[in-house]
């Protein structure tokens, strides 16, 4: 029996990254079927019968899911490889021994540390990744000046950045005075710098963030810069979580 599917999710099956990413290498010219050139983002492909290449080479899907957890230090940069030749989360994977072709489940800015995910697995990273799946991230936060309870809510409840309006949040205030308070926000989305901007709408700059966990995974286990395989038990949660068990 035949197992049609479309060409993002075969790539990103294949380890090319999240289905998003993988439409971009087709917009940029680096994917054949049978020798033709794809242009149309929603064909569907015969694995079994089609033969896909990637900049000239022959790809198949990856035999085995590989899922890392990485402590991202701050100044880490979230992509897979930097023109700059600045530190990467994938660098660090290639420092701790790991070869396989892979790349981080979503971003976290420069100047964020916390936890992150690397893999080979496009379909987990798709459903880790796309709003519609709603997994929560938690962050603990740091920011100037003493936020009221009046622009929690506000926050809560979902702010106009200039650019997008965010989704409802929830927020805790673990501890303020005039100077800092320090905050948990739970996301159900990642925008570029969201919490950044949501809490500079509100006249705070953020001193710290830090991703403390995902969905109810956190990893106290990992100090900074330190990276791991998820557990059998781990893995099998987050699948859960996003709907692949």
């Amino acid at each position: 029996m035949s197992r049609i599917m479309r060409i993002n999710r075969y790539l990103a099956s294949a380890g090319l990254g999240s289905r998003r990413t993988c439409e971009d290498l087709i917009r940029q010219g680096l994917v054949k079927v049978n020798g033709t050139l794809v242009v149309n983002l929603s064909l569907t492909i015969d694995p079994d019968r089609d033969r896909v290449t990637f900049e000239g080479r022959e790809i198949r899907p990856v035999e085995k899911s590989i899922i890392l957890i990485l402590n991202k230090p701050p100044g880490v940069i979230s992509t897979a490889s930097d023109t700059h030749g600045r530190k990467t989360v994938i660098s660090i994977a290639r420092d701790h021994g790991y070869r396989d072709r892979l790349f981080p489940v979503g971003r976290l800015d420069r100047d964020t540390s916390g936890m992150i995910l690397i893999t080979n697995d496009g379909d987990l990273s798709y459903r880790l990744t796309h709003p519609k799946y709603k997994i929560e991230k938690v962050y603990e936060v740091t920011v100037t000046g003493r936020v009221s309870d009046g622009t929690a809510n506000k926050i809560c409840n979902g702010i106009d950045t200039g650019d997008y309006v965010t989704r409802p949040c929830r927020m805790s205030i673990i501890e303020r005075d005039r100077v800092s308070t320090n905050l948990v926000i739970r996301l159900k989305e990642g925008r570029k710098r969201q919490i950044r901007r949501m809490l500079a709408m509100c006249g705070h700059e953020v001193k710290r963030l830090h991703r403390t966990a995902l969905g109810d995974l956190g990893f106290k286990d990992l100090k900074s810069g330190d990276i791991r395989p998820l557990s059998e038990e781990e893995e099998n949660r987050l699948r859960e979580l996003s709907g692949l068990d």
